[in-house]
């Protein structure tokens, strides 16, 4: 009985030296995220500033106004396309990087950092760097160019090359952390089995599609799963490289409910914008369901 009694007291103390550790992160949770998330909710039924002056609750007219919106579902649309394009572009440039590495030769780890750097960079710091390389009249690229012969490029200063060229930049961020997430699953695939593909004569490319990619499966849906819902929330290069434009060809979500929160104009549209943000979650938990579900019917 008294064994019984101090395992028990034993396991207490672990679990109390357990929660003291997840203490902060919790703590961290309920702050910065479960709160913020419940006012919102609560400040979507209402129409008013990011000051709450002159609250009036107006029941479900905010989100009744974002189904009516066409602005709104313009930057849907923008999203959407900028996902169609990102996403595969981030995820295969990555995985191709990652085979790249993925090798004992002298110096590819300078390589690797140099993939990596990107990822770490400030987002506005790059944008601003991008912004100035992309200018129609004195970037660099142009410059580069002209002196191939080649005619200038719009880059950001039009409508039908705006998103695109954004695309390639948060590509080109993004792009090394996945890296460094695909090399760790290469790394950690068993040696057997390429030997065996070896000694039964299948090439480089059969390995690779055959074996490689049906073994990081899961890593590789990870990474999308990640990526889709990282896309959605595009502010940063969009703030610094094209405010929305030209021709709100470039706004997002998240940029339209900064400016309807936060915006020179924005106004009692605190409320509006909290609503924005909850239709804008719920389309991003749908897409996340259903890469998801796609995920289990291909495990099975």
């Amino acid at each position: 009985m008294i064994s019984l009694r101090k395992k028990l007291s034993i396991k207490a103390q672990k679990n109390i030296v357990g929660y003291i550790f997840v203490a902060p992160a919790l703590l961290f949770f309920l702050i910065f995220v479960l709160i913020p998330l419940v006012l919102s909710l609560v400040l979507s039924f209402f129409k008013t500033d990011m000051f709450f002056m002159d609250m009036e609750f107006v029941r479900f007219d905010n989100f009744q106004r974002v189904f009516q919106d066409s602005l709104f579902w313009r930057s849907i649309g923008n999203i959407l396309l900028y996902t169609l394009m990102a996403v595969p572009l981030n995820v295969i440039c990555a995985l191709v990087l990652a085979s790249l590495v993925n090798t004992q030769l002298r110096g590819v780890k300078i390589f690797r950092v140099l993939f990596y750097l990107p990822s770490i960079t400030s987002a506005v710091a790059a944008s601003t760097v991008w912004l100035w390389l992309m200018n129609p009249s004195y970037g660099l690229l142009n410059n580069i160019l002209n002196a191939l012969g080649l005619p200038s490029a719009t880059w950001l200063s039009h409508s039908k090359t705006a998103l695109v060229s954004v695309t390639l930049i948060t590509v080109w961020q993004g792009v090394g952390a996945n890296m460094i997430i695909f090399l760790a699953a290469l790394q950690n695939m068993p040696v057997q089995v390429y030997e065996a593909a070896k000694l039964d004569g299948a090439g480089p490319l059969t390995v690779f599609f055959r074996m490689t990619i049906p073994l990081i499966a899961p890593t590789m849906y990870f990474i999308l799963t990640m990526t889709l819902i990282g896309a959605f929330q595009l502010y940063d290069q969009v703030y610094v490289l094209t405010s929305g434009g030209p021709a709100n060809s470039t706004l997002t979500p998240v940029y339209l409910i900064w400016q309807n929160s936060f915006g020179d104009n924005a106004g009692p549209q605190a409320g509006y914008a909290a609503a924005q943000s909850f239709v804008l979650f719920v389309i991003i938990m749908l897409v996340t369901v259903l890469v998801r579900r796609f995920d289990r019917d291909n495990a099975k």
